[in-house]
């Protein structure tokens, strides 16, 4: 199957030192963009403060050894549905990748998202584009001094947001405001806040375009995936060339009249006239740019449009297209694997280690005991007492705590002695039974006599 090239020298046009000023636009797309983002937007900041019956919503804690994902716990022994969820994840980014190209990354990137938030901070204190770039060659003044130093404590102040929100998800957020509050939060922490909230305010405000054409692996291999049918951005060459201004426009001039402001609206600075380059992230903020100039000269809309190169030359679209319906079909497996995984998930994990300082104690000529260890961790909802008892070949006697309070003894290691009498065996093999409301385990030891 012949694949598309991928441009790959995307230096931004009419840039001076690497920087260029990204022109706001409205449209049809920028609505359905802004429709796509703030909800994410608002479900990254609002789903770390809810709570369900005191405990967080979502949780990823490393200090309980859990996960709550939508008020499930989840053990550590789960985490290949974490795994699996990202591979539905990446279905979906690649079936769509093959429909309709880097939708994902101009509708729903958190890159992307945060990049225009920090834009339209930039534009709010210091203007717009065309202001920003006349004034960049002026000798600094006081009135742009304050402008700029506003501009840059609002996105230090989104990136500090940002970066206690994502370690919200991880450290429960209330902990962390109350140990700011208090002056008494742990060095790692601060750190780690430090570093979210630089990556963050660098990203999103200094780099920016940088990173979906040098760091993110996707723009790289998009050229393996697409193929002649994929819908992405694309500019109508057999419509808009040649292209003449308006004033300079003649018989058989094309409907491009070469304002440019396909390439003042991109936010990685590229000319999509120039075909298909790696830097595109489909966020079709050229399409609304030029529709409008299209509506201003009584043209019809499409000259940038969402179009295959199978469309751009005339041929009619399948129906059927078999890379896919591959990922279609992966699409599907993946979301049917980590559906019926997730009916199977631990609802008590146990553990019994054997006591390292003796391997067995002889009380009598009857009796010999072994010493253990043992770890209960529940993730059932409302999940208190377990009932523990031991069972073997023979006649055993168990001695500690017959029920485990897992409110006050979760995830800690308790001590227990199991006395045999009469076991002439020097390995049996003994059954540990934990019962609870609704949820059982069990798990098998070796106990050791003096024949050994």
């Amino acid at each position: 199957m012949e694949k598309i090239a991928v441009v790959q020298d995307c230096t931004p046009p009419f840039a001076q030192d690497g920087k260029f000023h990204v022109r706001l636009t409205e449209g049809r797309f920028q609505n359905w963009r802004r429709l796509s983002t703030w909800p994410l937007i608002a479900l990254f900041f609002g789903l770390v403060w809810v709570q369900v019956d005191g405990q967080p919503w979502l949780l990823f804690s490393f200090e309980q050894h859990r996960i709550i994902l939508f008020g499930k716990a989840l053990s550590w022994h789960d985490l290949p549905l974490l795994a699996g969820l990202m591979i539905v994840g990446a279905s979906l980014l690649f079936f769509l990748a093959v429909a309709w190209g880097r939708v994902w990354c101009g509708f729903a990137c958190p890159q992307s998202i945060w990049t225009w938030l920090f834009i339209r901070i930039e534009q709010l204190t210091e203007g717009r584009a065309n202001v920003r770039a006349r004034k960049d060659s002026q000798p600094m003044g006081l009135s742009r001094l304050l402008r700029r130093i506003t501009k840059h404590g609002l996105w230090l102040l989104l990136a500090t947001a940002t970066a206690v929100t994502f370690t919200g998800y991880f450290v429960p957020v209330r902990e962390i405001l109350a140990s700011a509050m208090h002056w008494d939060m742990s060095p790692a922490l601060w750190g780690w806040l430090l570093i979210m909230a630089a990556l963050t305010y660098a990203n999103a405000g200094l780099v920016r375009e940088k990173i979906c054409l040098h760091a993110c692996p996707y723009s790289r291999f998009q050229g393996v995936m697409f193929d002649q049918d994929t819908r992405t951005v694309s500019y109508d060459a057999s419509r808009g060339e040649p292209r003449a201004q308006r004033r300079n426009a003649g018989a058989d001039s094309g409907d491009c009249v070469d304002c440019g402001l396909c390439v003042q609206v991109c936010p990685t600075g590229i000319d999509i006239r120039d075909g298909l380059q790696a830097a595109c992230i489909d966020c079709a903020a050229c399409i609304d740019a030029c529709d409008e100039v299209m509506d201003t000269l009584k043209r019809p809309r499409g000259l940038v449009r969402f179009a295959s190169q199978a469309q751009l030359a005339g041929q009619p679209s399948p129906l059927r297209r078999p890379l896919l319906a591959c990922y279609g079909a992966v699409l599907l497996g993946s979301i049917t694997a980590v559906g019926w995984g997730f009916t199977g998930t631990t609802d008590l994990l146990v553990d019994i280690r054997r006591d390292r300082g003796s391997l067995f104690t002889q009380l009598d000529e009857h009796r010999v005991c072994n010493s253990y260890r043992i770890k209960v961790e529940g993730f059932a909802k409302g999940q208190s007492l377990i009932a523990l008892a031991v069972q073997g070949p023979g006649e055993f006697e168990l001695f500690g705590p017959a029920r485990i309070d897992l409110a006050e003894n979760n995830a800690v290691w308790l001590p227990y002695r199991v006395c045999g009498r009469d076991i002439a065996a020097s390995r049996t093999r003994l059954l540990f039974s934990f019962e609870g409301q609704g949820v059982s385990a069990s798990q098998e030891t070796t106990f050791l006599t003096r024949a050994l």
